[in-house]
């Protein structure tokens, strides 16, 4: 496998916004943006080459697909302590790389037409390209110090995208609340890092994900209340991951991060920084399962199956087309996490992992689709109010049909996408647990309901009176969203699990007509409640609110989760902790400091005289010694 073509996948991102970012002021709009597109061109290009050359030529010995890896020394201090650098090429890495370069690509030519007139054009495509760049470079990480560093870059980059309004005290507080969270959940991560490394005695992926190696055969040789610290460490990885994908309790950033352009939005939802933590839990596969029996990948399967339900109950009372699309790419994360915590290893026992990165796949396209269709919605009525909107099927004919072939895929609509990689999921997690199988058929109820009340409330309900006469987005815009409306229904037909397994062998998988039904009808009893609802205006959800009460309005707020993190933060950490260390530091602390230095001027005020530069007195000074040392020799001899 040749690496020359791959390594120039994440630097050509690297360098488009260097070139962006140093030359600011003399490179305008639009050259700007078709800069950054032609470099995104180039490296979805040279993915494309990637993984045509690891899946159909040279990755593939037999029925298993192969791992390459070229590394070298970044730092060494000892003879045993080096840290490396490299890049890792296996099924999900080269997957991930066409997720993210067509993801970024079309999101690019998106944003020539969306940013079009934005004093920040250059900016943007400059933060663009970065926020590529880390993710490239996060997927083709070959050990886990590496991956930390690209880690924080992605943070990084999602801090300045999502701030990118940076006049807008919304835009700048969402910014710092995404950028905190997933700070508190990064410092998880880096500390399983560090167990990890301690007790293994290495950072390298293929070391620690070999199912014989000795980073998982010994992992019982140290334990930590019944657990091995491995599974521990397992775990603080997991709580990174789940910061990053939001998952429950750490979702609270999710919501406000709509504040940044809407191409961000379906940049971070649908190809990189969600979809980050699904990965690693993915890269480290091997270890989640065969650790302490699964213990961390059980805590896997629950939180995520907890994360798809809440996030789709809230999705169902919100208003902020964004926000609902954001609570939704929760839903559909918690989904993947789920497959990942209920799959076996060896084979077909592997379908959750394999459903698991073909949803990630499929999801990439619709949520894509899904986002880019907003924000023309957007462009075109100046709201993020569904409520304010309505009959826009007659104005948007392109962005109508395009977004509901998104929300037919991700309601697992028979023929599209979302069908397919969904059913698989359903699948695995019905072989695991009933308990767990009811959530996800539960949550694809609701998914289908909120998506169509999407649907309906923008394009079909009544005609609202619009200040300007709503108009189909220009071409740079409707192209990409034409492009991902047609992804959004074939990818669902390539045979997955001949390409990404959890042990690297191929297997068949088949549809499970039953399961299947069960899937398909819930999602159709959730378009129909939605068409009864919301087609046509009706007082039908009124009274679903009225009949809800009390839990539409938790579900509408959001269960409290931001002021729960408030009060905790300013009663508690603010007045309860944080006030009396304060009031030590400053009265204690500085006290006694300055205390000592108060001192140290007073007694230098009292004695500088005796230095005044006077001869007069230093005479007297003489004369008064003499005296005085006389005295005490004519007090000895007497």
């Amino acid at each position: 496998m040749q690496f020359f073509n791959t390594i120039f996948i994440p630097l050509i991102p690297l360098f488009v916004f260097l070139v962006l970012g140093l030359f600011y002021d003399k490179i305008k709009a639009p050259y700007s943006g078709y800069i950054g597109t032609f470099g995104l061109l180039v490296t979805f290009l040279l993915s494309l080459t990637t993984a045509y050359h690891y899946f159909l030529v040279d990755g593939k010995v037999g029925d298993v697909y192969q791992t390459f890896t070229h590394k070298w020394d970044w730092m060494r201090f000892t003879d045993t302590l080096n840290i490396q650098m490299g890049v890792l090429i296996d099924q999900i890495s080269v997957m991930m790389l066409v997720v993210v370069s067509s993801i970024s690509l079309l999101v690019h030519l998106y944003s020539m037409g969306y940013m079009k007139g934005d004093k920040g054009y250059t900016r943007f495509f400059a933060y663009l390209s970065l926020f590529t760049f880390s993710m490239m470079g996060l997927v083709l990480s070959a050990n886990l110090f590496q991956i930390y560093i690209f880690w924080e870059l992605v943070g990084v980059s999602s801090f300045l995208l999502i701030g990118y309004y940076y006049t807008k005290p919304s835009a700048v507080a969402a910014a710092k609340k995404a950028f905190i969270v997933t700070r508190f959940a990064d410092f998880g991560f880096l500390i399983g890092i560090l167990i990890i490394g301690y007790y293994t005695g290495t950072f390298d992926f293929q070391t620690l994900t070999d199912p014989e190696g000795a980073a998982i055969t010994n992992w019982a040789t140290h334990s930590f209340m019944g657990l091995s610290v491995i599974t521990w460490a397992l775990l603080l990885i997991f709580m990174g991951g789940a910061g990053k994908s939001a998952m429950f309790p750490l979702h609270i950033w999710l919501p406000d991060a709509m504040e940044g352009p809407t191409p961000v939005s379906a940049l971070i939802h649908a190809a990189t920084m969600v979809v980050a933590g699904v990965y690693l839990v993915a890269r480290l596969f091997p270890m989640y399962y065969f650790v302490d029996d699964g213990f961390a990948l059980n805590v896997v399967a629950w939180v995520g199956a907890f994360s798809s339900l809440f996030a789709a109950i809230i999705a169902v009372t919100q208003t902020d087309i964004k926000r609902v699309l954001a609570f939704s790419t929760m839903s559909q994360i918690g989904y993947m996490m789920l497959a990942l915590g209920v799959s076996g290893y060896n084979g077909h026992d592997g379908l959750g992992y394999m459903a698991s990165m073909f949803h990630l796949f499929t999801h990439a396209m619709f949520k894509a689709l899904l986002f880019l269709g907003a924000g023309s919605v957007i462009h075109a009525v100046h709201t993020n109010n569904i409520l304010e909107m309505g009959g826009l099927r007659k104005y948007m004919p392109i962005t109508h049909i395009t977004f509901l072939i998104a929300a037919l895929s991700i309601s697992g609509f028979p023929g599209f996408a979302g069908f397919f990689s969904k059913d698989e999921i359903l699948v695995a997690t019905f072989e695991h647990s009933k308990l767990l199988y009811v959530v996800g058929v539960f949550v694809a109820f609701l998914t289908a309901f909120y998506m169509f009340r999407l649907y309906f409330g923008i394009f079909w309900s009544s005609e609202r009176t619009y200040k300007h006469k709503p108009h189909e987005s220009s071409g740079a815009m409707t192209f990409p969203l034409i492009v991902l409306a047609v992804l959004s229904v074939i990818t669902g037909y390539i045979h997955f699990s001949e390409f990404v397994t959890a042990d690297h062998r191929t297997f068949e998988a088949h549809l499970n007509y039953p399961l299947a039904a069960v899937a398909v009808g819930v999602g159709l009893l959730g378009i129909a409640i939605a068409y009864m609802f919301y087609k046509k205006p009706s007082d039908y959800p009124d009274k679903l609110v009225q009949t809800a009460g009390s839990l539409y309005h938790w579900a509408y707020d959001k269960f409290y989760f931001d002021e729960l993190y408030m009060f905790v933060t300013k009663q508690i950490i603010f007045k309860r902790i944080s006030a009396p260390f304060a009031w030590f530091d400053k009265n204690i602390v500085d006290g006694t400091m300055n205390l000592i230095g108060n001192s140290t001027v007073t007694t230098s005020e009292k004695i500088k005289g005796l230095q005044s530069g006077k001869i007069q007195d230093y005479a007297y000074g003489f004369i008064v010694g003499a005296v005085i040392l006389a005295m005490i020799m004519i007090y000895n001899f007497m």
